[in-house]
C-alpha cells in the first residue's frame, strides 16, 4: 500500500489510445536491454521503471512509447556478463558434448585465456554459468565462435530476425568455375527453402571466401556438395564487426567494453 501511495499507477500514466499494450520484458528485449528472461528477473527486482517509475509486477503491459529504463542495479548484473570469443579446433562440439567430444566451453580454462587480452578481465569460475554459444560451429570446422551469459548478444547473432553478417575462408577440391560461383551466391535450396543471398569469391583456385547471413546445419558443405565441390578446410575469421585477428587455435579471449557485434 505504501509502494502505491507514493507512486502513480502505470494506468494513470500517459497513455496513448493509438497504441496497443505490449508486454513489458517483450519491449525490453526488442528495445535490446536485456533478454526476456532478464526483464522478468529485473522486473520481481524492482529494477525496472516506466516513465520514471518503479515496476515489480511480471507481466505486466505497456505502451511501446512509453520510456522504460533499468535501475543502475540492473546494469551492475548485465556489466558482469562475460562474452567470450574462442578460436575453436577441429574436434570441438559447439554445444553439448556428444559422441565422445567435448564441448566447446571446455576450452574455457584459466591457462588457454589470451595473454594479452585487452579487457583485462581475469577469468572467473562464474563467466561458465550459463555460457552457451551464440551459434554454431561444426566439429569439422575451425576458427570464430562466441560463447555467451548475455542474452542481448545472443538475440543479435541468432536472433529470428538477425542478419548478422558471418566470414568463412573455405578450401575446396574440385573445379571452380564462374557458373557455380554465381549459384552460390544466390539460387540454391536447402530443406526445400531458398538461401539468402551470399557474398561469395574466389581467392585463388581451391580457396573461396563465403559471407552469408544465416546459419543452416552444415550450410557451406551443402552448398558446396551442390556444387559438385569437396570442402576440405572451413574456417570462420567473423562475425559482424568481430574478427578473429591473431587469437591462437584453443585460446579465447572477453569481448573488450568497447566492441560491438
Amino acid at each position: 500500500m505504501l509502494f502505491q501511495a507514493f507512486y502513480p499507477r502505470l494506468e494513470e500514466l500517459a497513455t496513448p489510445m493509438s497504441e496497443e499494450k505490449v508486454r513489458l520484458s517483450k519491449l525490453m528485449s526488442e528495445k535490446k536491454l536485456c533478454s526476456r528472461r532478464e526483464a522478468d528477473a529485473f522486473i520481481e527486482k524492482g529494477w525496472v521503471l516506466v516513465d520514471g517509475h518503479p515496476v515489480t509486477t511480471l507481466g505486466i503491459k505497456v505502451y511501446p512509447r512509453q520510456q522504460i529504463a533499468l535501475a543502475p542495479q540492473a546494469h551492475a548484473v548485465l556489466d558482469q556478463q562475460a562474452t567470450i570469443i574462442l578460436n575453436k579446433p577441429v574436434g570441438y562440439v559447439s554445444g553439448q558434448a556428444e559422441k565422445g567430444y567435448l564441448p566447446a566451453v571446455a576450452l574455457i580454462t584459466p591457462d588457454r585465456q589470451l595473454k594479452s587480452d585487452r579487457a583485462r578481465r581475469p577469468f572467473k569460475p562464474q563467466c561458465l554459468k550459463g555460457l552457451a554459444p551464440a551459434g554454431r560451429l561444426d566439429i569439422d570446422s575451425y576458427g570464430l565462435l562466441v560463447l555467451t551469459q548475455d542474452g542481448r548478444v545472443a538475440k543479435a547473432l541468432i536472433g529470428s530476425r538477425s542478419l548478422m553478417e558471418k566470414e568463412y575462408q573455405v578450401r575446396v577440391e574440385g573445379t571452380i568455375t564462374e557458373e557455380k560461383l554465381k549459384h552460390l551466391r544466390f539460387g540454391l535450396t536447402l530443406d526445400g527453402r531458398p538461401l539468402k543471398k551470399a557474398v561469395v569469391m574466389a581467392r585463388s583456385q581451391g580457396q573461396v571466401t563465403f559471407i552469408l547471413k544465416e546459419g543452416k546445419k552444415r550450410q557451406i558443405r551443402r552448398m558446396c556438395e551442390a556444387m559438385d565441390l569437396k570442402v576440405v578446410q572451413l574456417k570462420r575469421v567473423r562475425i559482424g564487426r568481430i574478427k578473429l585477428g591473431q587469437l591462437p587455435l584453443g585460446q579465447w579471449r572477453y569481448l573488450a567494453p568497447n566492441e560491438h557485434f
